[in-house]
């Protein structure tokens, strides 16, 4: 549970949800998040540190700039965990359907 808290904690911030969502559209510099976003760019650049540490951004260099993109495997982590309790739900629904369990 230890990286899906981290996730979870990272993503309870709206401007690290936006910079991720900014994110879906493909690599992003530091100055195009801080232009999209209105935040400061000390400030960009910190959430962005947030999101590299669990394992939701990557970055590479380009020259002088570096870019950011969202990391698949860090979302598929967190996937895992919310299908988790989906699988619960599901096996549930299919215990009361089956007349296992009354409510």
């Amino acid at each position: 549970m230890a990286d899906e808290a981290r996730v979870l904690d990272a993503l309870g911030d709206r401007t690290r949800r936006t910079v991720l969502e900014l994110l879906r559209g493909g690599e992003r510099s530091v100055r195009e998040l801080t232009d999209a976003t209105g935040v400061s760019q000390p400030a960009v650049s910190q959430h962005l540190r947030v999101l590299r540490e669990a394992g939701l951004v990557t970055v590479r260099p380009e020259g002088t700039r570096r870019l950011h993109r969202v990391d698949l495997d860090g979302l598929a982590g967190l996937r895992a965990w919310v299908d988790r309790f989906w699988d619960d739900a599901l096996d549930a629904f299919v215990a009361h359907a089956e007349g296992g369990e009354r409510s």
